[in-house]
């Protein structure tokens, strides 16, 4: 049980999110209020949010975990998502924010439907259920890792400590919406950011520097290089980790903070930003995972579980105060991404089921529906993370992959072409969402990450269908 000092400082930090929640609570006045923030970020803001919520509980934990166990081998996933996330602010943000503030939409369900002229909506309710799916599963990874952490801290049953983590993230979101998300999201991101440097850092001095490193990864037979011979699994696993940054194209939680910034001029200063922090924050996940393996010998130390070695280390190498400061990033990570995931679950819930639904909705009535969304989606996400032998990187990869290959073609595309019928998209989302699905239960994934094929697909499919097909269809209506 962690000492009454960490305790502390957790529980200050705790009502200190609760208190933005009440702050934005008053400000929020309108629907696009709560679901966008009435498109008035700025550039700080932004990056923040947008790379806080991108990282979640597998930065400080499921990526470390990883790292522990196997070694430097995880390197090309950091490479895959710095790459993805440099393309996805270069290429997708200004385009989108400009795009769904010309097609008047808050939702990217809503923009694929009515930039592509879906009268009726199919693309709307499909990218709904999509999203309400994959996002459930999503938050759920992050229940998942608040468990692991308030478990280990106040020393309760894994159940309760669900819920307690659980009910800090649903108050402010549900009271605040995207204004709270994104503010606590700021400061979540400084959280995240200086304890992934410090951790690491003071982690390598007290194993002994490079040579104990190098003598604890001998012991556990693990290697510091890169590759280990180079075989058909290795190369395979390699483009699999790297093939993580094509997830962002369709990351619904992150497009959202492209749509909310002030101007496009803000995303300039923003990407720089955003760059400079993923980078140093994702070098600082691969050192915690190989300076830890140094402090911890064995995994028996950290209880069995390797995705608590920054919970063990804060706790073996800082002062009570310092840890419980240290301690609240984990949380930052996990927090900012959640609220994020159960804010754009609500919106979906209000913007493309109950207002396609009930068009004459009030402002008032549709704030309410996204709260109580929140609420539902929370109750479901809380019972798939009972399961305290939930790896939280498992199913963060599966939901990534899961967006990526169905909505990341989609809104490529889209944002790209002139001219393009909206029964091609329809049609390469639906074969990306099977492509994922069965890809992974076949069990192909334990050989190729699945956003691989989804995406090739996808795209494939939207291309073919718009040659072959739908797009010569409309070309011919046009003409007679």
């Amino acid at each position: 049980m962690a000492k009454m000092e960490t305790l502390v400082t957790f529980g200050i930090y705790l009502i200190f999110l609760m208190g933005v929640g009440v702050y934005f609570y008053k400000k929020t006045t309108s629907s696009e209020d709560y679901i966008i923030g009435g498109r008035g970020l700025g550039s700080w803001v932004t990056a923040l949010s947008a790379q806080a919520s991108d990282m979640s509980g597998w930065l400080l934990m499921g990526l470390p975990g990883a790292v522990y166990l196997s070694g430097m081998s995880q390197i090309w996933v950091i490479v895959g998502l710095a790459l993805g996330t440099y393309l996805n602010w270069r290429f997708v943000a200004a385009k989108l924010r400009v795009q769904t503030e010309e097609t008047d939409t808050m939702t990217i369900p809503n923009f694929l439907s009515k930039k592509l002229g879906d009268e009726k909506g199919y693309i709307r309710i499909f990218s709904a259920m999509v999203i309400l799916f994959f996002f459930t599963i999503y938050s759920a990874s992050g229940l998942v890792a608040a468990g692991k952490l308030f478990e280990s801290i106040l020393g309760i049953d894994y159940k309760v400590a669900v819920l307690i983590g659980g009910f800090t993230i649903i108050f402010y979101t549900f009271m605040g919406g995207y204004l709270a998300c994104c503010w606590t999201d700021f400061f979540q991101g400084g959280i995240m950011f200086f304890a992934i440097i410090v951790v690491p850092a003071v982690a390598y001095f007290h194993g002994g520097g490079i040579d104990g490193i190098e003598m604890a990864m001998q012991t556990r037979n693990i290697s510091l290089r890169i590759f280990n011979g180079g075989g058909t699994a290795e190369i395979l696993a390699m483009i699999s980790s790297i093939a993580w940054g094509l997830g962002y194209f369709g990351q619904p939680h992150i497009l959202v903070r492209f749509m909310s910034v002030k101007s496009i001029k803000e995303l300039v200063k923003a990407r720089r930003i955003a760059m400079i922090w993923v980078v140093i924050s994702l070098i600082g996940a691969i050192a915690v995972g190989i300076t830890g393996i140094a402090v911890f010998t064995s995994v028996s130390e950290l209880n069995g579980d390797s995705e608590k070695i920054f919970i063990y280390l804060i706790a073996k190498l800082f002062n009570p105060w310092v840890g419980g400061v240290l301690l609240a990033a984990i949380l930052s990570a996990i927090m900012s991404t959640i609220d994020s995931q159960l804010l754009v679950s609500s919106s979906t819930l209000t913007e493309d089921f109950y207002r396609y639904i009930k068009k004459d909705a009030s402002e008032k009535e549709k704030i309410w529906t996204g709260r109580i969304g929140i609420i539902v989606i929370s109750v479901v996400a809380y019972a798939l993370a009972l399961n305290p032998s939930a790896k939280v990187l498992s199913m963060v990869a599966y939901a990534w992959a899961g967006f990526g290959g169905v909505f990341g073609p989609a809104v490529l595309m889209t944002l790209y072409s002139k001219k393009l019928h909206w029964k091609s998209v329809f049609t390469g989302m639906i074969a990306g969402t099977i492509t994922i699905i069965l890809w992974k239960h076949l069990g192909y994934g334990e050989y190729l990450y699945e956003i691989i094929p989804a995406f090739i697909f996808n795209g494939a499919v939207i291309y073919i269908a718009e040659k072959s097909f739908f797009g010569i269809t409309e070309k011919n209506l046009v003409k007679n």
